[in-house]
């Protein structure tokens, strides 16, 4: 499951690509990729044909493109200035990459993907392709147009480059993700110590932190000194704050990375995978040597423990576990 890193990815490509381009023609080859439209094949065309795309706005591993219909007033005409209230956009098209989703820019010329799902034609722009396309193996992603609702915070509803207080409904529950200008310290300080639970369990929680998968929970911890099991009550300011500056390092790289790829499922807008896996620290390595350990002189191998129907995987010496963890 792609994370915040490789969605910022795609995020950033949409925006170069997509942005201020009006929509000419929709082709759903596979309905099962619309099947969250819950009002059907028909309605998502209509709601996407002659919209305008106004920006690219991601929260967490969420990913939306608000809409305006050219030619009314909900279409702003200087897209680097956010429109007035009055004219926010009200609808936008939701993507869900799923396992195995892409969106991927392509020529009318370059032929189609073996598991092409949803073509979008885009408007002719200079040096752009004309074709957003929406490609999925397992099917487990989709398209869909949803609502704009107001942030509860009054603050943007994700990254992007307009920013907006509007937020695509379906992303309105969880919380803002540590790369967001907006994310609060002092509101996760409190929501991890207010319950009583692992620290990456919390972190995997979007309700308490966005964007944060098993993955970089795991660099995270790691590069924090933290073992997994760590009770978030017993977690004092200074570790929280160690920890949030840890995510936020180990995601920074890997966005400088183009994020984490293990196979070809995960690509970028141009169908290149992402190098990050070469420089993990602690998912994937059980039965390596810990890098930092091996510089100081120790030979401490990596452990992997079941965690959650998945894994955990921690160094014993850097990451010893805390004698009341039970998750």
């Amino acid at each position: 499951m792609p994370e915040l890193p490789e969605v910022e990815v795609v995020r950033r490509g949409l925006a170069r690509w997509v942005r201020g381009r009006s929509i000419t023609g929709v082709d759903v080859i596979d309905p099962r990729s619309i099947r969250r439209h819950a009002l059907g094949t028909e309605d998502f065309i209509g709601n996407l044909e002659h919209a305008t795309v106004l920006d690219v706005v991601r929260r967490g591993k969420f990913l939306w493109m608000p809409l305006a219909v050219t030619g009314t007033d909900d279409a702003p005409g200087d897209l680097t200035e956010p429109p007035a209230t009055a004219h926010l956009p009200k609808v936008a098209l939701m993507a869900h990459l799923g396992m195995s989703g892409q969106l991927l820019m392509q020529d009318p010329a370059v032929p189609d993907e073996k598991h092409l799902k949803v073509r979008i034609k885009l408007s002719p722009a200079e040096d752009m392709p004309e074709q957003l396309r929406f490609v999925d193996q397992r099917i487990f992603g989709g398209l869909f147009v949803t609502s704009l609702i107001p942030t509860s915070d009054g603050g943007p509803g994700g990254l992007g480059e307009t920013p907006l207080p509007e937020i695509a409904e379906e992303a309105a529950h969880i919380a803002r993700d540590p790369l967001d200008p907006y994310f609060s310290f002092d509101l996760f300080y409190r929501k991890i110590k207010n319950r009583r639970t692992g620290i990456k369990r919390a972190l995997l929680d979007q309700s308490v932190i966005s964007g944060i998968g098993n993955i970089y929970a795991d660099e995270a911890l790691w590069s924090a000194r933290l073992h997994y099991a760590r009770a978030t009550d017993t977690m004092r300011r200074a570790d929280a704050g160690r920890l949030v500056d840890a995510v936020r390092d180990v995601m920074q790289a890997a966005l400088a990375a183009g994020g984490t790829s293990f196979d070809s499922l995960y690509v970028n807008v141009n169908g290149d995978s992402g190098y990050f896996a070469r420089s993990l620290n602690a998912y994937g390595r059980a039965g390596e040597l810990c890098v930092r350990c091996e510089g100081l002189g120790l030979h401490t191998v990596m452990k992997r423990e079941q965690f959650m129907n998945r894994s955990s995987y921690t160094c014993p010496v850097c990451q010893p576990r805390p004698r009341n963890g039970r998750w």
